[in-house]
């Protein structure tokens, strides 16, 4: 199961989906599509606002900055996360 922990200015991504087998498996493929085009976003923005770490079956991303625009690719992210999770209740928890 991928977990997903949100605090105010950190979020944290672990654990793989269990969905399927690694390569077809749309749960893990879409959380991870979903978080490293809202990260590549923001860097696009302001390359000092996040630090992140990616590793297998792990992101942790730090928000050191907060802007409009940020907060609306963060809270969209959030969104479809949590769109995800009611989709997929057995393979992702958001808390």
């Amino acid at each position: 199961m991928i977990k997903v922990s949100i605090k105010k200015d950190n979020i944290v991504i672990n654990g793989h989906s269990g969905y399927d087998v690694q390569g077809k498996d749309i749960v893990c493929a879409g959380v991870s599509t979903l978080v490293t085009t809202t990260i590549n976003a923001i860097l696009r923005i302001d390359d000092k606002a996040i630090e992140y770490k990616i590793d297998d079956g792990f992101i942790n991303i730090s928000i050191l900055k907060h802007d409009k625009y940020i907060d609306i690719l963060i809270e969209n992210m959030i969104s479809l996360l949590k769109e995800m999770e009611a989709q997929y209740k057995k393979y992702i928890q958001i808390k």
